[in-house]
């Protein structure tokens, strides 16, 4: 049985765990990203949307890490990189680096995923194509945007996010 120590340990949701992604608050060199207001609120619009801005997929994957279940975002970003393998030595390969990490019966980051979708993947990536993780990358996909991405749109570190980039878009236009 998989342990999760995320009851045991205070959940931070301090600036400084998603912070990388925004510039600081006192920087306003060229350098530094600018994700506008606009660009935030999106976000909310749909989980597409968040998952396809390289920003809101970088705050994301911070906010499952800090509730330490950043496990089926990193499952679906491995399929993402998988479809795009054109190597059928290399599809192997990640197709095993895929079913050990996350796929297996007690893997280090084993997904949440009913007993018949774990069998089925198991038997399709013994001939691995690039379409083989499909099923089961949409059922993690599914788990995400009706359980996760509510959460991420409540939390206080996506409100301070708006809340932020809307601070720096009055500053600019000042």
């Amino acid at each position: 049985m998989k342990t999760r120590l995320g009851c045991l340990s205070h959940k931070s949701d301090s600036y400084s765990d998603f912070s990388e992604f925004l510039p600081p608050a006192n920087e306003t060199t060229a350098r530094c990203l600018k994700v506008s207001t606009d660009e935030v609120v999106r976000w909310s619009e749909s989980f597409d949307h968040l998952l396809s801005h390289k920003y809101g997929l970088a705050a994301f994957r911070t906010f499952l890490k800090s509730e330490f279940s950043d496990e089926n975002i990193e499952f679906w970003m491995a399929c993402e990189e998988y479809k795009k393998l054109k190597s059928s030595t290399k599809l192997v390969s990640k197709a095993n680096k895929i079913l050990h990490e996350f796929i297996d019966n007690q893997a280090p980051r084993e997904i949440n995923i009913d007993y018949r979708t774990r069998e089925k993947t198991k038997q399709i990536l013994k001939v691995p194509s690039p379409t083989s993780l499909n099923e089961v990358q949409s059922k993690v996909y599914s788990l995400m945007e009706k359980d996760s991405y509510p959460r991420f749109l409540r939390s206080k570190m996506y409100q301070d996010i708006v809340n932020r980039a809307h601070a720096q878009g009055q500053r600019r236009s000042v």
